[in-house]
């Protein structure tokens, strides 16, 4: 099981922790020291659309209304912190968030 976030996200964290104290294996792919390869970012995409950019984040707000109207993959890789996080690759299949959902399927 990969997930996709960031070493310092509180978030991220956490849902490590549940999915290893469920019994499994779980890898964290930090994005600002691996980012995704164009190829893993289309199919992130093509899996959530443009959902996969958190519009509620604090680098969201930070940008400048012209840089918030580029492409979200060009928004992602210049800013990784933008992407919704954690991304839960397993079986397959990839997960957005952490919540409810998400916490059911995998624990």
């Amino acid at each position: 099981m990969i997930l996709y976030g960031l070493k310092n996200c509180d978030t991220c964290r956490k849902a490590r922790r549940m999915l290893e104290g469920a019994g499994h294996t779980v890898t964290l792919r930090d994005l600002r020291e691996a980012p995704l390869s164009a190829q893993e970012l289309d199919r992130f995409l093509e899996t959530f659309g443009a959902e996969l950019v958190n519009r509620r984040s604090t680098t969201w707000r930070g940008l400048a209304s012209d840089q918030r109207d580029a492409p979200p993959p060009d928004l992602i890789a210049a800013h990784p912190a933008l992407m919704k996080r954690p991304v839960i690759e397993a079986e397959s299949r990839l997960l957005p968030g952490w919540n409810k959902e998400v916490l059911a399927a995998l624990c």
